[in-house]
């Protein structure tokens, strides 16, 4: 047998050729044996037009991604409330727990059921799907189905509980109309759909986030990691707009309420060190964890069922006892940037609750990502290293909510291992950018230390399981 190539090698021999059509005038005039300066100015002009008639698609990719998040945002915040005033009411009547469970169960049927018969490649996040699809290891990409799967599947699970967020399936519907609009568009080309597909995918992180410049570093350090002048053109724009579109509608507040008043003073920088070597072992295990729980369901139904069941018993006792927890995770970590009191045993707690049930919910094969979950662990990881440090040192200041929103970061970079991303992205939801020394230093320790632990980054890891199974 022939050595079996990796996700990695598949990634570079299916793009060697992919840049060719960019030097076609370049070969030409080559072959007229013109001046090199000739060649490069032929070549740039060509270019700078490629760029001028992608302007149109990249201006119309952002406003519909930017248009589908925003009614995604709605709808998931709908359905929360709609939760919300259940478990409420719930707690009036004597069955008040069976109604909880028999509500979270089918919600975790319908969402994962239609993912499964429907459209399984709209299962998760979508991120490995999408990296799948640039790599040219994923044909064809049924863009509409995966569309309105993700859309409907989110929302239910989203309603019944589910700790997954709407990030992740912002990414992949971002990169379905961008698929869409490469393949109707006139004067297509195989080059313009994958640059399409990147740009969707950075406008769909930029209008869950309100953070343009993290759209554009995810594409840049986790899509398309060989990104050049196109890709960068087209997904600039496309970020912009789609975040233009969501602040007009849902308002210029940033994501995260935290205020601080200067730079974190340089002898507390150390500290971030051990936040960052932290996050890096628990993020080995969150790593571990998730892909054996995707490979338990894929045993049979029968495992699925006991997923489910499982699932459905775990979060209606979080639903009864602290449904604070459910959910993608923003509101919960707003309350602890903004006051939220907490002892060390109940942030452990926390952590343990929303790190079971996020594995729980990620592996149940319904549309949701782990974008947030991953923040939401961070920082509370963040709150107790923070707790830690004034226990053992008693005479050194220290803001734990500074350190939750490090913490967001650190584990978002220990995971993903993206870690320009996180740091962008934490800077872009606080509008602070007093954070940038302690964010450098705890998201690089993090990923230092994720590689000498040999965990590797979480959607290669997921899309290099989805490849095995074929």
């Amino acid at each position: 047998m022939g050595h079996k190539l990796n996700s990695y090698e598949h990634y570079f021999l299916a793009n060697t050729e992919r840049r060719a059509e960019i030097y076609t005038v370049a070969e030409k005039v080559r072959t007229l044996k013109l001046p090199d300066k000739v060649v490069k100015g032929r070549v740039a002009v060509d270019m700078g037009r490629r760029r001028h008639r992608l302007i149109p698609q990249a201006i119309l990719l952002g406003l519909l991604t930017g248009a589908i998040s925003v009614g995604f945002h709605l709808c998931v915040d709908i359905g929360e409330a709609f939760r919300d005033r259940f478990i409420a009411m719930a707690h009036r009547q004597d069955t008040g727990p069976w109604m909880i469970m028999g509500f979270v169960f089918v919600t975790v049927v319908v969402s994962a059921g239609l993912v499964r018969f429907f459209a399984p490649e709209a299962a998760g996040s979508g991120i490995p799907h999408l990296k799948a699809l640039l790599m040219e290891e994923r044909k064809p990409f049924r863009w509409l189905r995966v569309l309105i799967v993700k859309f409907i599947s989110m929302m239910i699970g989203s309603t019944g509980g589910l700790v997954l967020g709407r990030e992740g399936p912002s990414v992949h519907m971002g990169g379905a109309i961008g698929q869409g609009l490469a393949r109707f568009w006139p004067g297509k080309s195989g080059l313009d759909q994958s640059i399409m597909l990147a740009a969707g995918g950075g406008a769909g992180l930029a209008a869950a986030f309100n953070a343009p410049l993290s759209g554009l570093t995810f594409v840049l350090e986790e899509l398309e990691r060989r990104c050049g002048s196109f890709e960068f053109f087209v997904a600039a724009i496309a970020c912009l707009m789609a975040d233009m579109l969501c602040r007009a509608v849902l308002g210029q507040h940033p994501s995260f309420h935290f205020a601080i008043h200067g730079a974190p003073p340089l002898n507390l920088l150390l500290a971030f060190v051990p936040l960052g070597i932290l996050s890096a072992f628990f993020g080995m295990l969150f790593t571990r964890i998730l892909l054996w729980g995707q490979k338990f369901v894929t045993m049979g139904f029968r495992a699925t069922l006991i997923w489910w069941g499982m699932l459905t018993v775990a979060v209606t006792l979080a639903a009864w006892y602290t449904p604070m927890l459910l959910g993608g995770g923003q509101g919960f970590i707003n309350e602890m940037l903004t006051g939220r009191e907490m002892t060390l045993e109940s942030v452990a707690l926390f952590f343990a609750i929303r790190f079971l049930l996020t594995m729980a919910s990620a592996s149940s094969g319904a549309a949701g990502g782990i974008f947030m979950p991953i923040l939401a662990l961070g920082a509370l990881l963040g709150w107790s290293m923070g707790v830690g440090i004034h226990l053992l040192f008693p005479e050194i200041e220290v803001n734990n909510s500074l350190f939750a929103v490090v913490g967001m970061a650190a584990y978002f970079s220990a995971v993903v291992q993206a870690p320009l991303t996180g740091i962008v992205l934490i800077i872009e939801m606080t509008e602070n950018y007093a954070l940038v020394l302690p964010l450098f230093i705890t998201c690089f320790s993090a990923l230092l230390i994720a590689d000498w632990l040999g965990t590797p980054p979480v959607y290669e890891a997921l899309l290099e399981n989805d490849l095995r199974k074929e």
